[in-house]
């Protein structure tokens, strides 16, 4: 069998560090984007994996849409180059509104883009400046107007609930906005207020409440309900789609399949290793100028690691997880082995049991992590 591969380049520019966000990502060091795109390329060549055909290519940030169309054409072009790839490959690129302009997006249609993932985040001004967000709801507006005149019939917009200022009505009003924009995906993650990110410092100083989990699971429902009564599928715990417009390259995450991470601070895996390449920017392009690869922290995964990993991932998708089609792969009676974490979590209220398939509830959705510690490694319950 062919083996099949999906691809993620990392893309740390950005112009303003965002206030929640605690991916790695430099300001002011635009500059380095060209060597940084050539040392992309390079990193290509010397992991290229024979024989597979690339399905899923994914670029993402920071802010990838500081590349120019020329830039990614010349990775897209470098990744023909070194492997097949397949005819119906999705190839998404991440974009903030406001900074691209239909011309750039039609070139990214031309280079073989055909997935775009726009990062809205909200659709009111005053959220979007406490986000530290540099667009306006209005840019928000024009940019999905203008990928739909580009050509894109796969969108997909990101957006953040659980904001301390906002109110549940104000919530239900954006829904109305966010369903009238007619993505075919949409992304919604709960804010955190993470060490050493803007915001998670003004939390920590006492400047800005903490982030009130009950409210932030009200506005999650109700987005469960207004966009399930719009026509989206909620298939993954953070993610609802129109019918076929799945993230196939996410999907590969969730379902443990194999993946390459190329720039700086990303992760691969593949032959049950997870592999950290340097968050150094200077590092890693100096690292592979000289044809060398990076720093590299590499974890082969055990069994124990590999089944826990099986049930956690599956158990954030919609349909959960075949505990026989897993316990055939690990050659374990699954329904034995953790007969009472299943009892405990369904006596909550968390999973339920539906043929040979174990899924979340709707309440068991807002309380994942709850859910996931059962199935952790014995090694590494706390």
């Amino acid at each position: 069998m062919t083996p099949e591969l999906s691809l993620y380049f990392h893309i740390p520019f950005c112009r303003r560090k965002c206030g929640y966000c605690s991916f790695i990502s430099y300001t002011a060091r635009e500059g380095q984007i060209r060597d940084y795109v050539e040392a992309l390329i390079i990193e290509l060549r010397l992991t290229r994996r024979p024989g597979a055909v690339i399905r899923t290519i994914y670029i993402g940030g920071g802010t990838p849409s500081l590349l120019s169309a020329g830039d990614v054409e010349r990775i897209l072009d470098a990744v023909r180059q070194y492997y097949n790839v397949d005819s119906k490959v999705e190839i998404t690129l991440e974009a903030n509104p406001g900074v691209v302009d239909e011309e750039y997006l039609r070139k990214l249609r031309q280079e073989g883009v055909n997935r775009l993932s726009l990062g809205v985040q909200s659709l009111e001004d005053g959220e979007l400046t406490f986000l530290g967000r540099l667009h306006t709801a209005a840019d928000a507006r024009r940019t999905v107007d203008k990928a739909r005149e580009a050509g894109f019939t796969n969108l997909s917009l990101d957006f953040i609930y659980g904001l301390p200022s906002r109110c549940l009505t104000d919530w239900d009003s954006m829904l109305d906005g966010i369903i009238a924009l007619g993505a075919d995906h949409l992304s919604l993650y709960g804010l955190t207020l993470e060490p050493g990110t803007n915001l998670g410092e003004a939390a920590a100083r006492g400047e800005l409440p903490a982030v009130d989990p009950d409210r932030a699971a009200s506005e999650y429902e109700l987005a469960s309900a207004r966009l399930s009564a719009a026509g989206y599928r909620n298939y993954e715990i953070s993610n609802w789609t129109k019918v076929g417009f799945e993230s196939r390259h996410n999907l590969v995450y969730w379902q443990r399949g194999e993946y390459l991470g190329l720039g700086v601070a990303a992760h691969s895996f593949t032959d049950e290793r997870r592999i950290a390449n340097t968050d150094s920017l200077d590092g890693y392009i100096g690292a592979l100028a000289s044809g060398t690869l990076p720093k590299r922290e590499i974890e082969t995964v055990d069994e124990p690691g590999a089944l826990s990993e099986s049930i956690i991932l599956a158990l954030r998708l919609a349909e959960g997880v075949s505990l026989d089609d897993i316990g055939r792969q690990f050659k374990i009676d699954l329904w034995s082995r953790y007969a009472a974490e299943i009892g405990e979590l369904s006596a909550f209220g968390l999973v339920e049991v539906s043929g040979e398939r174990l899924r979340l509830t709707p309440k068991g959705r807002l309380l994942g992590n709850e859910v996931f510690l059962r199935f952790l490694p014995e090694k590494l319950m706390i």
